[in-house]
């Protein structure tokens, strides 16, 4: 029983040293903080009288050959 405790002690240790989870919650901010940039951004597009929304319909008459300013 002895031994038991003692590999589960070893193996939590272990855990504990462990960096790779620490790295995996790094990745998830920096994507956390890209994606609030990124939604803050076509928000603030949006926003501007339909900025987004008129860039958009320019890309598209120029993909469709109709007109291109």
């Amino acid at each position: 029983m002895n031994k038991f405790f003692q590999t589960i002690g070893q193996s939590a240790s272990g855990l504990l040293r462990d960096e790779e989870g620490a790295q995996v919650v790094e990745y998830a901010l920096i994507i956390a903080v890209v994606s609030i940039a990124l939604v803050v951004a076509l928000k603030g597009l949006t926003a501007n009288n339909g900025g987004f929304t008129t860039f958009i319909g320019h890309v598209a008459n120029c993909l469709s050959g109709t007109s291109c300013p």
